[in-house]
């Protein structure tokens, strides 16, 4: 049986982000402000059926390359099916890039990004805990992800539901975006009987000290734990 609530995962195996440590800490923190335990760890043998038996939530927080085991992916999988919750924190829209069903999953893929720089979320749905505390246009600093397609245009995973956008990057307000006037940047659904949630955002160690982010992050877990 698990000995935390939830999983907050960080292996690497490509780049690796400086702010996984303070990503990892916030994270722990927010856990325990909805009264859940945590687990930080990069261990692959976590991801068992015995392990994820009974977590509320897995986190992968800018997870790089394949960082699971070919039986990490199956538990993984029949975790989420069976009513499990993800949290995909930026970099982990660059993960298990050899793996069709957390491509499927998460609706895209990671495609680059410009120079970290100033610019605006547009919060288009507010009635989630995650995008509640937003401001409708939010002032952000951050890597502003593109990605191989829209999310919303996927619907190959078997058991998977429609993906809900609740916010988007406006590209009129920096430079570098490739999606035109739909950019979007936070979204979930659900698969069968399970939750997934992703924000793009998260880049910089700040960030995870920024209340207005930290109560984005809290919104999602609440959201995937409830």
């Amino acid at each position: 049986m698990p000995t935390a609530d939830v999983l907050i995962y960080a292996r690497t195996a490509g780049y690796r982000h400086d702010s996984i440590p303070d990503g990892a800490a916030a994270l722990t923190e927010l856990a325990h402000g909805l009264g859940r335990s945590a687990e930080v760890t990069e261990d692959p043998d976590a991801f068992t059926p015995e392990s994820l038996a009974g977590r509320a939530a897995v986190v992968l927080l800018s997870t790089t390359g394949n960082v699971l085991t070919p039986e990490g992916r199956v538990a993984f999988e029949a975790y989420l099916r069976g009513g499990g919750a993800l949290l995909a924190v930026h970099a982990a829209a660059n993960a298990e890039p050899d793996w069709p069903f957390y491509g499927e999953l998460l609706g895209t893929r990671f495609d680059g990004h410009p120079e970290i720089q100033p610019g605006l979320v547009l919060v288009d749905d507010h009635d989630h805990p995650a995008t509640a505390p937003l401001p409708a246009r939010w002032e952000w600093t951050d890597e502003w992800y593109n990605f191989t397609s829209d999310p919303r245009g996927t619907g190959a995973t078997p058991g998977a539901g429609p993906v809900r956008v609740l916010a988007r990057a406006d590209e009129s307000t920096y430079r570098g975006g490739t999606h035109g006037e739909d950019h979007p940047l936070v979204w979930c659904r659900e698969v069968d009987r399970g939750r997934v949630f992703f924000t793009a955002l998260g880049h910089a160690s700040e960030t995870y000290r920024d209340p207005v982010f930290r109560a984005h992050l809290s919104g999602a877990l609440a959201w995937l734990t409830a």
